[in-house]
C-alpha cells in the first residue's frame, strides 16, 4: 500500500486535504509551534488524516546547521556544544520531549530523525544513537532514521535492525535498508528543483506497491508530482 504526500503544505490546507491523506511536518523540525497551533492543525484536518512528524533539529543536526537560523527563539552561545547528534545531554532530551509532545497533539504515529550530512558514523555518533534510542518511550510510534554523511548499507542496516528502527532514503539513491515500513523521500534526481516523470513514478509503484511504503516528495513542484503520482496509482492518468 502506497500512502503519498508532501513534507509541508504548499497549498492552502483545505486543498491539500482534499488531494491528501497525509502530510511530513517540516515546521516541528525547525521549532515546535505552540501547542494551540498544533491542535488547530489536528481539528482542521479530516478524519483518518496522518501526520508525520520530523523531530526538532536540536536532537539531531548541531548548531552549525544552517536551519538553526529559522528558529523564533535562538540557542544560547554557551549551550552550543549542548545541541545536536543525539548527545546525552539535558537538551537534546527537552527537545525530544518537545517532540514528543507535537505528535501526541497531531496523532502522529511516525517519528522521522534526519541527519545532517555531517553526522558521520564515527565511534561517538553511534553510541549517542544507541544511547538515545535505547533510552526513548516507543508509545507505539514507528521511528524514522535517515543518514545522509556516508553511512555503509551494513551500518546502517546493523543500527536500525538492533534498535528496532526503520531507515528513510531517497530511492533514487539507494532503497531503504531496513524497517517493516518503506519510507521514501523524494528530493528531486539531481536537485530540488527535479520533477519526477511518469516512468520515474511508475519505477516506484512497481518496487513498492506490495509494501507498506510512505512516499514523500520534497521538490519544487512538490504538490503536483504527489498528486499525479496518485493518479497513476488509480490508474486515471494517460
Amino acid at each position: 500500500m502506497l500512502h503519498i504526500g508532501c513534507c509541508g503544505y504548499t497549498v492552502a490546507k483545505t486543498k491539500y486535504h482534499e488531494a491528501f491523506d497525509i502530510i511530513e511536518l517540516p515546521q516541528v523540525f525547525i521549532q515546535p509551534p505552540s501547542p494551540r497551533v498544533l491542535a488547530s492543525w489536528r481539528s482542521g484536518a479530516p478524519d483518518g488524516f496522518q501526520f508525520v512528524v520530523k523531530a526538532w533539529q536540536l536532537i539531531t543536526h548541531d548548531p552549525m546547521s544552517a536551519t538553526y537560523a529559522k528558529m523564533t527563539t535562538p540557542i544560547p552561545d554557551y549551550k552550543r556544544n549542548n545541541y545536536g547528534f543525539f548527545r546525552p545531554t539535558h537538551e537534546v532530551w527537552k527537545a525530544w520531549e518537545a517532540t514528543e509532545n507535537a505528535a501526541e497533539i497531531l496523532g502522529a504515529k511516525i517519528i522521522v530523525f534526519q541527519c545532517p550530512p555531517n553526522f558521520k558514523p564515527t565511534e561517538e555518533n553511534v553510541a549517542n544513537v544507541k544511547a538515545f534510542f535505547g533510552k526513548v518511550r516507543r508509545n507505539d510510534y514507528t521511528l524514522v532514521f535517515e543518514t545522509r554523511g556516508g553511512w555503509s548499507e551494513a551500518e546502517v542496516t546493523q543500527l536500525c535492525s538492533e534498535l528496532g528502527l526503520a531507515h528513510c532514503s531517497d530511492p533514487f539513491r539507494n532503497a531503504p535498508y531496513h524497517g517493516d515500513i518503506k519510507y521514501l523521500r523524494l528530493q528531486g534526481k539531481g536537485g530540488y528543483n527535479y520533477r519526477y516523470t511518469d516512468d520515474d513514478m511508475r519505477t516506484i509503484i512497481e518496487k513498492y506497491r506490495d509494501d507498506e511504503a510512505y512516499v514523500m516528495f520534497n521538490n519544487s513542484n512538490m504538490f503536483h508530482d504527489a498528486l499525479r503520482m496518485k493518479e497513476l496509482c488509480d490508474g486515471s492518468a494517460g
